[in-house]
């Protein structure tokens, strides 16, 4: 017994008419009848009485036929919530993302796409480079923003862009006017750094080492605004991804230098769990975040 064969005998009760029934239904009048025949062999009683003419519901046909248009009545609305709900989740992107991603940057790229999308929210919360990665593969993120992805078994990965990474001092510093600097010009500096954990600071590691630079490392964050104010109030110098100093830049609380003969960037990346189906709001988003990075690397050439 199935949904459909009870809607076959209501269509057919409602227009008592068997033929009238199967065309509401969408079936031939034979197919109608059968379907009938065969809810009364499972039921083991008679819903119809065609010993009269026309024929008439027996009694236990007129309890199922109340029944059924109360279950027929309950699935349509079990059906409509359960797509409403779904809407209202494909509405909503959920994104994870490291905190040196540009709060302010990200944040308006966001409210424009919600501009764009009447109805679509984007949830977005700032974490440690692991705990981002967690979300994703618990997916209690839809999509995860990094820095330096790759690709494993359970994460795809998208490339979003390459960001500079410069030279970061203070106003006072002796290369704080210079226009550029030679990576050799920072040796025996003392250095704001990343946790030794981090991915970046293995990489800004191996670009001191490749260019034969020692510095002094007396103290480590995990983020990068807790670098900056380091840098601010004189605790030493660090090397940074440039979109995230534009803030302090224009203040002047901080001097950007960028190297000269070394090219050094930080790839970052749009992580999902492989194989998990995204809502077409979740790839609009991927698409317009890429969109945009397009634009504004065009503008810079």
């Amino acid at each position: 017994m199935n949904l459909q064969a009870l809607k076959i005998f209501c269509d057919v009760v409602r227009h008592h008419s068997f033929s009238r029934g199967a065309a509401e239904s969408r079936v031939t009048q034979s197919s109608a009848s059968q379907t009938i025949r065969q809810l009364e062999k499972h039921l083991g009683v008679s819903l119809i009485d065609r010993s009269r003419r026309p024929w008439r519901l027996t009694a236990e046909g007129k309890v199922f036929f109340d029944g059924s248009v109360s279950l027929l009545d309950r699935a349509a609305r079990l059906e409509q919530e359960v797509r409403r709900f779904h809407a209202e989740v494909d509405a909503v992107i959920r994104v994870a993302a490291i905190y040196s991603v540009g709060l302010g940057p990200m944040n308006a790229q966001i409210q424009q796409f919600m501009a764009a999308h009447p109805g679509t929210r984007v949830q977005i919360e700032y974490l440690h480079p692991d705990r981002v990665i967690e979300r994703v593969l618990e997916e209690t993120a839809d999509l995860g923003i990094v820095s330096y992805p790759q690709a494993r078994r359970e994460l795809a990965v998208t490339p979003w862009r390459e960001e500079e990474m410069v030279l970061v001092c203070p106003p006072a510093h002796r290369l704080a006017r210079a226009r550029s600097a030679a990576p050799a010009e920072i040796r025996g500096e003392t250095f704001v750094g990343f946790d030794r954990g981090l991915v970046i600071r293995r990489q800004v590691d191996r670009f001191l080492k490749r260019h034969g630079v020692a510095v002094h490392v007396p103290i480590e964050f995990d983020n990068v605004e807790a670098i900056k104010r380091a840098v601010e109030v004189g605790a030493g110098i660090s090397i940074l991804p440039r979109p995230t100093l534009e803030r302090e830049a224009a203040l002047g609380t901080l001097r950007v230098v960028p190297f000269s003969g070394a090219r050094f960037v930080r790839p970052m990346g749009i992580i999902r769990r492989r194989g998990k189906r995204l809502s077409p709001r979740a790839e609009q988003f991927i698409q317009a975040l890429r969109a945009q990075e397009s634009r504004a690397r065009a503008s810079r050439r």
